[in-house]
């Protein structure tokens, strides 16, 4: 057999080839091997959504993080501290905005657990009668966005 002369144009499109071809093997072998991504948060049920919101809290500096019971909670999801402030919070995990009746749930879950504040937490935004009235009773509305620095500032 002879013997195969190559110029230098053709050693760098072998090696260029080479490259391509391992590369596109690499990209198979991760997509065969990955991990499922968990659930988007707008498709979390609503307990589900309420756990997750929690571990967040946890991972942002809230301490005696609680998840209250499913059912009777009295309007709060979620009871926590953090820096000597008691929160008092509900979760609302929706496909629209959010309405007045979660503000009249945490408004009156945070004196029924004696709370220094009521929050309502949220995958997507408050209506504008929502925030008139947040407003009025002094309830924080935390809503996609701040749900996104939540989870942004976990992975920091």
């Amino acid at each position: 057999m002879g013997n195969i002369v190559l110029t230098p144009d053709q050693k760098v499109y072998i090696i260029l080839l080479v490259s391509l071809i391992c590369v596109v093997v690499l990209i198979l072998i991760l997509k065969k091997f990955k991990v499922p991504k968990p659930p988007l948060v707008d498709e979390l049920e609503g307990h589900d959504f309420e756990y997750y919101c929690a571990d967040l809290l946890k991972m942002n500096g809230f301490s005696k993080v609680e998840v209250t019971k499913g059912s009777g909670d009295f309007g709060a999801d979620i009871l926590c501290e953090r820096n000597g402030i008691t929160y008092a919070i509900q979760c609302k995990c929706y496909d629209k905005d959010v309405g007045v009746h979660a503000v009249q749930e945490v408004y009156a879950a945070k004196d029924y657990y004696d709370r220094m504040v009521a929050a309502v937490l949220c995958n997507q935004y408050f209506t504008s009668p929502a925030a008139m009235m947040a407003d009025k009773l002094n309830v924080m509305l935390w809503d996609r966005d701040y749900l996104d620095m939540l989870h942004a500032s976990c992975k920091a």
